[in-house]
């Protein structure tokens, strides 16, 4: 048989940590939600075509109360942070029969052998 402890000590709750937030029950922000996962899906996953529509739905949070004030510039959404000239790759070595790994020739020693 179990024994059940019934402390006297008075069990406290935290505050959610930085970045967990409550879900949106009321659908209050779900059009710029989908209005952005519409966007990624469209430009398969590039998260940075779709960076004004992320921002939107944030700021929406914020409006809400659903996410903590927080200045969108630190989270990622200032001019200095923006991609610019990105290209998706194109997998052309793979195509061409390149393996990873496959041009070393020579054992490979781990720091903890001595040469």
């Amino acid at each position: 048989m179990a024994s059940m402890n019934f402390s006297a000590s008075k069990q406290f709750t935290k505050p959610p940590q930085r970045g967990i937030f409550p879900l949106d029950h009321d659908g209050e922000c779900k059009i710029h939600m989908t209005n952005y996962l519409e966007c990624l899906k469209g430009e398969k996953s590039q998260h940075h075509k779709c960076r004004e529509l992320s921002r939107d739905y944030l700021q929406c949070r914020m409006d809400r109360q659903l996410m903590a004030q927080e200045n969108l510039d630190k989270m990622g959404f200032s001019q200095d942070a923006k991609v610019t000239n990105a290209e998706e790759y194109d997998k052309s070595k793979e195509r061409e029969g390149y393996i990873a790994g496959k041009h070393i020739d020579k054992q490979m020693k781990w720091w903890f052998q001595k040469s």
